[in-house]
C-alpha cells in the first residue's frame, strides 16, 4: 500500500475536483452500478467539506447505490484535523450519504508488527473502535488484513481473534477479506505469499472467523487462478466486477485492472460453483 502514497506534485499524484468525480459518475450512469466505493490518502490541502459534499454528489447522481467510502484511518485523519472525535465525523457523513465503511487501513493488528510495518498510522485499537462506533450506529462495514510479509502465523490469529471479539461485542462486519502482500514499488523486500500460503489463511479464516457470515476471494492481489481455488478452500465471495484497481497494481500486482461481468460469471462457472450476483450486503441479486 505505500506505493499508492504520493507527495503533492509528485508524478502519478491526482485528486479528483467534485466536477471530476461527477464527471466519473455520470460516464457510467447507464451502467447498473450498485456501489461506490470510495478510499484515498490522507490529503492535507483537502476540506472536510470536500468529503461530505463528495458522499452528497455520489448519492446525488446514484441516490440507489450503496456509498462505502472511507477507511479507518481516513475517519481518524478527519477527527484528528477538525479536533473532534470519530463518531461525530461518522455521524456527520452518515446524515450526507455514507452507508458502510471499507476494511482498509487494518494491515496487521499486531503491535509489534505495526510498529515495523506503519507506526504513523492508527493503532489497531482505534481501527476497531471506529469499525466499533460505526457498527454501533447501525452501519455495516468490511474487515480486512495483509498478510504473506513479514509476520507470522501467530500474528494472524492474533488478528483474526481481534475481529471476531468485535463482532461478538458489536456485530456488524460484513465479509473478512484476506489480502495479498504485494511485494513491488515498497522497501520491504519480501516475496508475498505462496498460492499455498494464500489458500492455508483463507481456510483458517473461515474455520476460525465463526461469526463473520462471508470470506472474500479477491483476485486483484491473490490472482485469478488462487481465487479461484480460494473457492473451494472456503471462501464464498469471488470479488469482483472492479472498474479499475489502483492500489494494489500500485505495488505490482499482475492481474487484470478490472474484470467484465461475462468474464466473471465464465470464471465462476469454470470453478465449478454457480455465479449469483450479490450486493453490498450479500443479499441476492439476481442469478448471473
Amino acid at each position: 500500500f505505500c506505493a499508492f502514497f504520493k507527495k503533492a506534485g509528485e508524478e502519478g499524484g491526482y485528486t479528483y475536483s467534485l466536477e471530476e468525480a461527477r464527471k466519473r459518475l455520470m460516464d457510467r450512469i447507464d451502467e447498473p452500478i450498485r456501489e461506490i466505493h470510495i478510499t484515498g490518502g490522507l490529503n492535507p490541502d483537502l476540506p472536510y467539506q470536500y468529503y461530505l459534499d463528495l458522499l452528497a454528489l455520489c448519492k446525488e447522481v446514484r441516490p440507489n447505490a450503496v456509498v462505502k467510502a472511507f477507511t479507518a484511518v481516513e475517519v481518524a485523519h478527519f477527527a484528528d484535523t477538525l479536533g473532534t472525535d470519530e463518531a461525530t465525523v461518522l455521524r456527520e457523513m452518515r446524515a450526507v450519504g455514507l452507508d458502510a465503511l471499507p476494511g482498509g487501513g487494518a494491515e496487521v493488528f499486531s503491535p509489534a508488527m505495526r510498529e515495523r510495518l506503519c507506526p504513523e498510522k492508527v493503532t489497531a485499537d482505534r481501527w476497531l473502535h471506529i469499525h466499533g462506533l460505526a457498527h454501533d450506529m447501525g452501519m455495516k462495514t468490511n474487515s480486512t488484513m495483509l498478510f504473506g510479509h513479514i509476520e507470522s502465523w501467530e500474528d494472524r490469529i492474533y488478528h483474526m481473534e481481534r475481529l471476531r471479539a468485535l463482532e461478538d461485542e458489536k456485530p456488524g462486519f460484513i465479509v473478512f477479506i484476506p489480502l495479498a502482500y504485494q511485494s513491488r514499488n515498497n522497501a520491504l523486500g519480501v516475496p508475498g505469499p505462496t498460492g499455498e500460503e494464500y489458500l492455508r489463511t483463507i481456510s483458517v479464516a473461515r474455520l476460525f472467523l465463526d461469526n463473520i457470515p462471508h470470506i472474500k476471494a479477491y483476485w486483484a492481489f491473490a490472482g485469478i487462478k488462487a481465487a479461484q481455488m480460494a473457492l473451494w478452500a472456503g471462501a464464498d465471495d469471488f470479488d469482483g466486477t472492479i472498474v479499475e484497481e489502483k492500489i494494489g497494481h500500485a505495488a505490482g500486482a499482475d492481474t487484470p485492472k478490472g474484470l467484465t461481468v461475462s468474464e466473471l460469471v465464465e470464471t465462476i462457472a469454470a470453478t465449478g460453483f454457480t455465479p449469483v450476483e450479490r450486493d453490498t450486503f450479500f443479499e441476492e441479486v439476481a442469478s448471473a
